[in-house]
Formats: C-alpha cells, structure tokens, sequence
C-alpha cells in the first residue's frame, strides 16, 4: 500500500515537473520576451497606424490584398500613403478597407488647393462618407519634383539634400515671408477641406517644413488668421539628419510641440537617413519615454517605407515597439534586443 501510494505521489510530482518543463521551453520559444502591451496602453496594438505601406511593398499589394494583410497583423488604423499608379484604385482602397473594418486615418495630401488633384480627392473621401486627417508635406512644386520618376533613388536624395540646404540657409526677412507663405497655403487647404470633414496636418517630413520651430510658427500665424485645428504628425524617422537633430534636447522640445501633436510615427533613429527598426536606433527608447511619462495618449504609427514584403516588414516593426514598450515598462523585461543595434 505504501508503496503505491508514493507511486502515485512520486508520479505527481513528475507531472508537475514536466508541465513547468513544457512552460519554460515555450517560453524560450518567444525569446523570453514578454507579449505585446495591453489594450488602452500607450503602445498596444488597438492604438496603432499602419503608414507608407502602398509605394513600398514589394509584393505590390492591390487595395483587398493590403486589407487582408492590414487585418491578419491586427491594425486597425491606416494611414494611405500613394503614388500617382494608385489613383484609378482610390474608390476600391477605400472599399476594401472598410470591408475589413480598417479605419482609414490619414492621407498623404500632396497638392495645394488649386489643385485639381485636391478637390478630386475630396470628393472619392464624399462619396464613401469618409474623414481622414491629410498629412501634408512640402509644397506642391517640391513634391511634384521627388514624384517625377526621372531620377533614381540616390539622385533623388542628394538633390533633395541639396534643396533642403537651399531653403534652410535665408535672411530672418525671407524666413517671415515662408512662414505667412506657407501659413496662407495651409490656410487654402483648411478651407477647401472643412466642408468634407478633413482636418489638416503638418508632417515633419524634411526641408524648411520639417523644422518644428517653423510648423510653430506657421501655427502660430495660422492662429491669427483665425485658423486653430491645424496640428502635428511627429516622425522619429526625420528626427535626426545633417540639418538638426531633435534628439540633442528632446524632452525640452516635446513639451513645445505635445499640443499639436496628433500623431507620433515611431522607427528606429539614425543620422544617416536608413529605415531601421524600432529599436535598432540608439534613441527611441529615450524619446518614447518623455512621450509616455508626458501623458500624451495620441495614436502611434508604424512605418513600412524600410521596403520588402509589407507584411514582413510591418510585423517587425511590431517585435520592435513590443521590446521597446516591454523595456519602457521594466529594463531587461523585453529579453534580448529583436534587432542588431544600428549607430
């Protein structure tokens, strides 16, 4: 009798042993990390925007490809960014998104408001009764040049580098002159879009443009032309390149611009210019905390411009912000870094 018993005990305690055997390689199995934030946080998966996905994807998606794909990795908010090949597929974009219960929440607006283009734009937004924010950039003339097709990519960097050195180098008088410029061609845009329910937003993409201290004061100006809607989209990927770096100060410039901002893109951050990972930069981390400790609950981006597979690479994007937020929460919680450490 004794003997069974301690069978059965001994027999216990090896199952027990085996089930936390089981848990520990299933654990292993993930890296040790922990899972993706909870719903309502800051960096959960319900609170983000998948953006520059359309002209990057390698496997040139169609409209239901994209939302199928958009669907399986759990977004449910996405930002259109498009080149002029896309514009017959507005409608069915549109279409496809709503199918697969996909927000659409921005779009990349690269016109002015004479522009046919805008108002034609508008119009697709009327008839699917549709509201994106539209994330304007440069002006017209420069985005038309970046779009053209007639340089190859590298061309097209240095001479958009070359542009960017132009512009930035005027006379406190010509810098007063961009800035009611600018505020009266965003001013423009404002009107053209309230009636369809758009609002519109400066993104810090490069140049002139880029610069907070000028999209302050373009909203400061604005703001004197009784103008008050008009708001941020922060980017991390221009954070940093030959003509400024946010970085240096950035907890003194966040609390500048906190209430603008109506959307933070995250990436990797890196001098070069390159499309990292979030958390390949040496960065982010430290950016990510004064936003969250700030208490700014906006909506956070995620950006596929890096290339390849959309898919692929947006799901990356997603192991890199899930270490990140593990590592804002507890250092060393998130487990090994997912990506090597790009300088």
């Amino acid at each position: 009798m004794k003997i069974r018993k301690y069978g059965r005990a001994f027999a216990a305690v090896m199952t027990c042993l085996l089930c936390i055997l089981i848990m520990s390689v299933s654990s292993g199995e993930s890296g040790g990390r922990m899972g993706p934030p909870e719903a309502g946080n800051l960096w959960a998966h319900d609170n983000l925007i998948a953006w520059c996905v359309v002209p990057f994807d390698a496997k040139n998606r169609g409209p239901e490809e994209r939302a199928q794909m958009l669907e399986k990795l759990g977004f449910t908010k996405f930002a259109y960014d498009w080149r002029p090949v896309h514009v017959p597929t507005f409608d069915a974009e549109i279409e496809a998104l709503k199918r697969h219960g996909i927000n659409l929440f921005a779009w990349w607006f690269p016109f002015d408001a004479d522009d046919p283009g805008a108002k034609a734009t508008l119009e697709v937004f009327k008839r699917h009764d549709v509201h994106p924010q539209l994330w304007i950039m440069l002006p017209r003339k420069e985005t038309a040049a970046m779009m053209s097709g007639k340089m190859s990519p590298e061309e097209a960097h240095q001479e958009f580098l070359r542009m960017m050195g132009q512009e930035l180098r005027i006379t406190p008088q010509e810098q007063e002159v961009r800035v009611k410029q600018d505020a009266d061609r965003i001013n423009a845009l404002v009107k053209l879009a309230a009636p369809y329910g758009s609002k519109v937003e400066i993104y810090n993409h490069n140049g002139w443009l880029g610069m907070l201290d000028n999209e302050i004061a373009i909203i400061k100006r604005l703001k004197e032309l009784g103008v008050t809607d008009v708001g941020i989209v922060y980017n991390l990927s221009h954070a940093r390149d030959a003509f400024h770096d946010d970085t240096v100060n950035f907890p003194a410039l966040w609390k500048k611009i906190k209430s603008h901002v109506v959307a933070v893109n995250i990436t990797g951050t890196c001098m070069d210019g390159t499309s990292i990972y979030p958390s390949q930069g040496d960065r982010e981390l430290e950016m990510m905390r004064t936003i969250q400790d700030s208490g700014w609950r906006g909506p956070i981006g995620l950006i596929a411009e890096k290339g390849g597979d959309a898919e692929t690479t947006l799901r990356n994007y997603l192991v890199g912000l899930d270490w990140l937020a593990a590592e804002l929460k507890q250092a060393g919680s998130g487990g090994p870094r997912p990506f090597p450490l790009v300088h």
